[in-house]
């Protein structure tokens, strides 16, 4: 090979060699940093439902959802719902639902919790009734689309009725809530909730709930709701053991 040549070889490798220092004396560019962890979520709702024709009716109907999680074991959660209806002018439903739960997982699947329940219903003649409970849960499911848990729990319950003092009694919960994400923008739920008093198990409030839940932007959503109350034993004849309410309302999740 001619002298040229294998200079212009000499002078290749020792640039390719330089270039080859060079990038591995660069540094590279530094991680991006994680994103901070959004310990509080809410939402708000709220809705209307007017009809005319055989019966004039309307209902109105509020609520809200806090969440608290750190993501470690610990997550506590606060929701509530007033719901106010009128048929033909006369109240067909009167109701604020409050809860507060504390939750605490010991490992992936089980959870021990603290909570307590309220509720005042006029049309049911419940001036109040407060259920503090603890006990203990199973995650059935925690996938990413579907989740399911269920859980079971004693403590008390104090409920005052219209025109009776108030009775005082053991109590005995059980809870079942499930989710499943049918797209990314439309989710369906279902729960339900008994508490029996333990000084007469046919003492019962029992509650269903599925929804539907769609989202509309990022931080807005349209609910429906079929929420059914049993009371299995009202402080009057007169009371129907049952109600059923839909609730429509727009969502706003902060």
């Amino acid at each position: 090979m001619p002298r040229g040549g294998i200079l212009a070889l000499w002078l290749v490798a020792l640039l390719g060699a330089g270039i080859a220092e060079a990038w591995a004396q660069t540094p590279a560019p530094p991680a991006k940093p994680a994103p901070p962890i959004k310990k509080w979520t809410s939402s708000v709702s709220a809705g209307v439902t007017i009809t005319r024709g055989n019966k004039d009716a309307a209902t109105y109907n509020a609520g809200y959802d806090v969440r608290y999680d750190p993501k470690t074991r610990n997550i506590f959660r606060s929701n509530g719902m007033f719901i106010r209806g009128t048929t033909n002018g006369e109240v067909s439903a009167n109701r604020i639902a409050l809860n507060a739960r504390d939750e605490y997982r010991a490992n992936g699947r089980f959870f021990v919790f603290a909570q307590a329940q309220s509720l005042r219903d006029r049309v049911k003649a419940i001036e109040y009734l407060v259920a503090p409970t603890a006990g203990f849960g199973f995650t059935v499911a925690d996938a990413a689309r579907t989740k399911m848990s269920l859980n079971v729990g004693v403590g008390g319950v104090w409920e005052k009725n219209v025109g009776r003092d108030v009775r005082r009694s053991g109590a005995a919960t059980v809870g079942e809530k499930f989710t499943h994400a049918i797209s990314p923008a439309v989710t369906l739920s279902q729960s339900f909730s008994g508490l029996w008093k333990t000084e007469n198990f046919r003492d019962a409030l029992l509650t269903l709930t599925v929804g539907l839940t769609a989202s509309m932007t990022t931080r807005t959503q349209f609910k429906v709701e079929w929420i059914d109350t049993y009371k299995s034993r009202p402080p009057s004849a007169l009371i129907e053991k049952n109600d059923f309410s839909v609730i429509v309302a727009l969502v706003v999740r902060r």
